[in-house]
């Protein structure tokens, strides 16, 4: 970043979009420090990461769309526990509320990044993606970027506020998937149960 400034801060915040453990709460408010130093301008590092947010967002978007449909159905045929139904209820879901989804999720850690798939599997339209993509990496970036600006030598400070966000976010995560994979399990042997009597 401080080599190339807005472009280089753009440039990595894309790669984050890419790959998710490269840390955004760390990225954008050493933006905003680098900005602050006078090696870019506070907008220039805002729009600059936007552009990035929202590149990386593109991409992986063209990703789910190259998976489609039947691909993911596909894989999820071959996943214990996962069922097809479930894979149709999820995009049935998503087609009712993607605009909210693709908005809010570009403020979530972890998320931000994976959301931008499902939006391209069920071919949500580009213009629609964009707008909301735009909007909610702008809110995200800014809080994070101006964050660091504000705090100058101290910007690293955001990192411990955030983390504590994304591991609030990864316990919910960790629960549901256990809440789900036990529900699974006990209906399944509620089933087949039911066979062994039926078979009686």
């Amino acid at each position: 970043m401080e080599a190339l400034g807005g472009p280089g801060a753009g440039l990595i915040v894309a790669l984050e979009n890419l790959f998710p453990p490269i840390p955004s709460e760390v990225i954008l408010p050493l933006a905003g420090f680098t900005a602050s130093q006078g090696n870019m301008s506070l907008v220039g590092a805002i729009l600059w990461t936007t552009l990035g947010s929202v590149s990386g967002a593109v991409l992986l978007y063209y990703l789910g769309a190259l998976l489609g449909r039947e691909r993911i159905r596909a894989i999820a045929r071959r996943l214990p526990l996962v069922k097809v139904e479930d894979v149709e209820r999820t995009e049935r879901w998503f087609d009712r509320h993607g605009r909210a989804t693709v908005f809010f999720g570009r403020m979530i850690p972890i998320f931000r990044s994976l959301i931008s798939i499902p939006a391209g599997v069920t071919r949500m339209s580009m213009p629609l993606f964009l707008l909301f993509t735009t909007f909610g990496s702008l809110i995200w970036n800014t809080v994070l970027v101006v964050a660091g600006y504000l705090l100058g030598e101290s910007w690293h400070l955001v990192e411990g506020y955030v983390g504590a966000f994304q591991k609030v976010v990864v316990a919910v995560v960790v629960l549901a998937v256990g809440y789900f994979v036990v529900s699974r399990l006990l209906r399944l042997r509620r089933e087949r149960r039911a066979e062994g009597a039926g078979d009686g």
